[in-house]
């Protein structure tokens, strides 16, 4: 057995913890942008006590609330050039893995001349970024875990992630109690997205012991909490676990990588803005059904964390699953058309090469149009 794992984040994870950021921004700088969206920490009041904690500490906020589902390169080149015109010496996201992500884009572009596709598309390299502090308030894309930021070009439409260690954050909040407020359709859509990050990090080629354990703890977790939090059984202790669970998610694709269903969904989404967790609700459960003869020992390990017996009933464990978080869609029913799939198969391969290969069932251009029809 060989193997290497390396993460340098640092999470601070609690309940209440959030009351931790003006003193944490304070070790960074005295100015930061602050990127969060539109509606939902207005509505809830947590952009006002952000701002205050930072203003108690003798930190001052300029806010960018541009960003949306699915965030725009050019987004994160605006966010950049109002940071720099301000005087910013730190980003600081605050929201969901739209607004991670997108903060991430922004502190790399804040001190890396050029086109950020570059850096997307490996064409340039950057080790650098401004100070980086995230506080998620949606349990999903654990992006506050890696180094990953997910980024849709709005002039071709091509998904895919800037990947680069200057942007894994220099502190991430990690505070359940920020969950609480959110919508149940979006529970179910980040809750779900996260378990695909740690039953693809799983099967992923890339997977090794450290993952692999980290994945199971995580899957267990979700399979045990998250339909009770949706249904409002929930208690504390599950907002922490399928907090935790999405944190999870984030650290084991840093390190593992994402396969197939995630290979496959960032182009329906580039393609038609689609919501990311019901994209892979329409597409993981026929990736799963007809894989599973590629890895049956790890699908028997996934079936189980979820309340399933073995590989048999992987793919009926998670529409049951999908059933109970209302998420049983198809990709029709989120305006993909079967028009699509030629450009989405063959994105698939431009922005998603590596999620291709890293399935322990690699299938080629024909067969992958064949699971987007299954899916429609």
């Amino acid at each position: 057995m060989e193997f290497n794992y390396h993460l340098p984040v640092n999470l601070l994870f609690g309940r209440g913890r959030i009351r931790e950021i003006g003193a944490l921004a304070a070790s960074y700088g005295t100015k930061a942008l602050l990127v969060t969206g539109q509606n939902s920490t207005r509505k809830s009041g947590l952009l006002d006590r952000v701002t205050g904690y930072l203003s108690a500490a003798g930190v001052d906020a300029v806010v960018f609330d541009k960003v949306r589902q699915n965030p725009l390169t050019t987004t994160a080149e605006e966010g950049a050039e109002l940071a720099r015109g301000q005087g910013c010496d730190m980003v600081i996201g605050l929201g969901g893995g739209s607004i991670l992500d997108c903060a991430k884009g922004i502190a790399f572009l804040c001190v890396n001349e050029g086109d950020i596709n570059d850096y997307i598309f490996n064409r340039a390299s950057g080790e650098h970024a401004l100070p980086l502090i995230l506080a998620p308030t949606t349990c999903g894309t654990g992006s506050e875990g890696n180094g990953f930021a997910v980024l849709t070009n709005p002039r071709t439409g091509d998904k895919k992630s800037l990947r680069s260690n200057a942007v894994i954050a220099r502190a991430s909040l990690i505070d359940s109690e920020l969950m609480e407020t959110m919508p149940r359709p979006v529970l179910a859509s980040v809750g779900f997205d996260a378990l695909c990050h740690s039953m693809e990090a799983y099967l992923s080629r890339l997977a090794q012991p450290m993952t692999d354990m980290l994945c199971v703890e995580a899957m267990s977790l979700l399979g045990r909490c998250l339909v009770p939090l949706y249904q409002g059984n929930g208690s504390a202790d599950d907002w922490d676990a399928v907090t935790w669970a999405s944190t999870i998610g984030g650290m084991v694709i840093h390190t593992a990588g994402v396969t197939l269903p995630h290979g496959m969904e960032h182009p329906a989404s580039g393609c038609r803005n689609i919501v990311h967790g019901k994209g892979l609700a329409a597409l993981t459960p026929v990736i799963t059904e007809a894989g599973i003869d590629s890895a049956p020992g790890k699908y028997a390990v996934i079936s189980k964390c979820i309340g399933g017996k073995d590989e048999t009933d992987c793919g009926t464990q998670l529409r049951k699953i999908l059933k109970a978080l209302n998420l049983d869609v198809s990709l029709g029913e989120l305006g993909v058309t079967a028009e699509d799939i030629p450009w989405m198969v063959e994105n698939c391969f431009k922005v998603s090469g590596a999620g291709v290969a890293n399935h322990p069932k690699v299938f080629d251009r024909d067969q992958i149009a064949e699971l987007y029809r299954r899916a429609l």
